[in-house]
């Protein structure tokens, strides 16, 4: 038989009144909306459209839409009924980013939770109630002993317990306490939990132009390129890259996102100086930011296809036009770390 798999995030089977919740919109009736409540098992509430906006309404398709995940808040609940009223106009900003952080939190525990539950073939609600609501109850989340757990796991689980009853000797039902995580469920828990949570490198990227029209102004570039990566240091490196006349790309890689991206402005304010110096221009053309996995692929497309037009134009000795790239005349493929310079 498989193991259960439902449950919700939390203790409480449902949310208290004025409590911002987040929701799926799952249809639209006559009436309201009807949605499901993400982080109490899908449970149903109901958005009267009277509760959608303080303004008048002149479309609900603007306003709620079928699919759509936000934050709302509680009116009423009735527990012997199970009706839950909801309103989108009387949830504020702040209600809203509160929620929003507590479901991301929230959604990541669970996901971990009902990972472990299906990897080893326990129900999912068990789990909670010996691991992870005891955690919520401790910690205030359990995002947050999550937290620790990546680093000293036995000072998190080895404190939760659970009482287990047995027939002891004389026939008689005796309540044992025992420790409410087994070898097993511990290795696939701190397993998930490191995999899930270890904080991973964030990418980042500027996108500049740089031209210089003095003699020996690839040395001056080269001389550039030199001091933007020596703002870089071992916890952030700094990289650049040449794309194609005039345009460069300055990268990193850090955990820390603010810091890197102070790091990249201050590379960018060494290429300035440096560059003027030369009688050179710097222009951003994209600020410091953070990027994925895809625009890295993009970005490398884009060089690749570059690097396949020049093989393809170069030779060429019909053309009687050379195109004014602000750098004098070099040869792109076969000058020295002008494509890449590593410090």
């Amino acid at each position: 038989m498989a193991p259960n798999l439902a449950c919700r995030m939390y203790e409480a089977k449902y949310p208290e009144v004025d409590m911002a919740v987040m929701i799926q919109v799952k249809n639209i009736a006559d009436m309201g909306a009807y949605v499901s409540l993400l982080e109490y098992n899908n449970i149903e509430g109901m958005i009267l459209f009277s509760e959608l906006s303080r303004r008048r309404i002149r479309s609900v398709s603007s306003l709620i839409k079928v699919g759509r995940i936000e934050p709302v808040m509680v009116l009423r609940v009735d527990k012997e009924k199970g009706y839950i009223d909801l309103s989108k106009r009387r949830v504020s900003e702040e209600d809203i980013q509160a929620c929003e952080e507590r479901y991301n939190k929230s959604k990541l525990v669970h996901s971990i939770m009902r990972h472990v539950a299906e990897t080893l073939g326990i129900d999912l609600e068990d789990l909670y109630i010996h691991i992870g609501w005891p955690l919520y109850r401790k910690y205030g989340h359990a995002f947050e002993a999550f937290k620790v757990i990546v680093n000293d796991p036995d000072s998190v689980l080895s404190s939760l317990n659970r009482e287990v009853k047995e027939i002891g000797p004389d026939g008689q039902e005796v309540t044992k306490v025992v420790p409410a995580v087994t070898e097993e469920i511990k290795e696939a828990l701190v397993k998930n939990i490191k995999r899930r949570m270890t904080p991973q490198p964030v990418k980042l990227r500027a996108d500049i132009e740089m031209m210089c029209f003095e003699y020996d102004g690839v040395l001056h570039l080269k001389d550039v390129m030199r001091k933007a990566e020596a703002a870089g240091n071992d916890d952030c490196p700094v990289k650049i890259k040449y794309v194609a006349a005039p345009h460069y790309v300055l990268t990193a890689q850090t955990l820390d996102k603010e810091q890197g991206i102070a790091i990249l402005n201050n590379a960018i304010a060494a290429c300035t100086e440096t560059i003027i110096k030369h009688k050179g221009k710097l222009t951003v053309k994209e600020a410091p930011r953070a990027v994925s996995e895809r625009d890295d692929q993009l970005l490398a497309e884009h060089m690749a296809k570059l690097r396949n037009d020049n093989e393809e134009v170069s030779g060429d000795e019909d053309s009687e036009e050379e195109e004014d790239t602000g750098m004098g005349d070099i040869d792109v493929e076969n000058s020295p770390g002008l494509l890449e310079t590593r410090a």
